[in-house]
């Protein structure tokens, strides 16, 4: 069966430390189109190098990949580790070329930095160049980060939500015989960070900042959204929230000292006249 769809071409760009963060983020696009393709109408086209890109002589390859992939896409997505990249003609690396042509062109663009550990062979010029970029979007605007590649998946759904409200290609249900749309699929995704803090004596301290981000995978609204924490911690957030197939919400998790070591939610939720309730582990 044929289903028409918008195209919305989405950029992932990033140095060479990040490849499975960057496999994740074309798993979310795929999985994006498996639950709202048909019945939204539109069909995300993930851009990358590895796949994307034709071989050319000519010109410096940064310049072709910026023809080739830069100029067709709609949205970009560029991911960072421990490195700011090989630097080009034009910038201190390929990936920042990318971005400011991308912030120029008027495009979308959100940034995530990974907070996992290191690697040993970590080198420490472009761990500061790398650093050094990150401070200087603080007067820019806003990024964010993860510490895992699952996490990579709610935050590029998150992504993609805002940005195709934004550029009027939101989409609603096509006319199409597609069958019963399938029901609310919750995918409960943890995440923290350390977060840098001055004390009563002016030393710095890192406290730990934690939270899930729940996203509704399915293709009909969940209703009457109510987040609860099942064991020995607190969560916050909205309560009686609506969130629509594709949307996420964030609820920030908070920890005592003796709190469980499997901490867990209970989501429960309107479907259709439905009372519907699961849990999650999300330690």
């Amino acid at each position: 069966m044929v289903h028409p769809a918008t195209a919305v071409y989405v950029m992932i760009a990033s140095p060479s430390d990040v490849q499975e963060a960057r496999d994740a983020a074309v798993r979310a696009l795929e999985s994006w189109n498996e639950a709202n393709c048909a019945n939204r109408g539109i069909a995300l086209v993930p851009l990358r190098w590895e796949t994307g890109s034709v071989p050319m002589l000519g010109e410096h390859p940064q310049a072709i990949l910026n023809k080739q992939l830069v100029e067709r896409t709609d949205i970009m997505i560029a991911l960072f580790g421990s490195r700011i990249g090989s630097s080009t003609p034009h910038a201190i690396s390929g990936t920042v070329e990318e971005v400011e042509n991308s912030l120029a062109a008027g495009k979308p663009v959100h940034l995530y930095f990974s907070t996992a550990p290191h690697p040993n062979d970590v080198d420490p010029d472009q761990l500061q160049a790398l650093r050094d970029f990150r401070d200087a979007l603080k007067e820019r605007g806003l990024y964010s980060t993860f510490s895992n590649p699952e996490q990579v998946t709610a935050l590029v759904w998150q992504a993609i939500e805002h940005d195709l409200a934004a550029l009027g290609v939101a989409g609603g249900a096509v006319a199409l015989p597609v069958g019963p749309p399938l029901g609310v699929d919750f995918l409960a995704q943890p995440g923290r960070e350390s977060v840098p803090k001055t004390d009563s004596k002016g030393k710095i301290r890192h406290t730990t900042k934690r939270w899930v981000d729940l996203t509704n995978r399915g293709e009909v609204d969940a209703e009457n959204v109510k987040v609860e924490a099942a064991t020995d911690f607190f969560i916050h957030g909205p309560d009686e929230t609506t969130i629509h197939p594709g949307q996420s919400r964030r609820y920030p998790m908070e920890f005592m000292l003796a709190s469980a070591q499997d901490p867990i939610i209970k989501v429960s939720w309107t479907e259709g006249d439905e009372q519907r309730e699961k849990q999650f582990h999300v330690g």
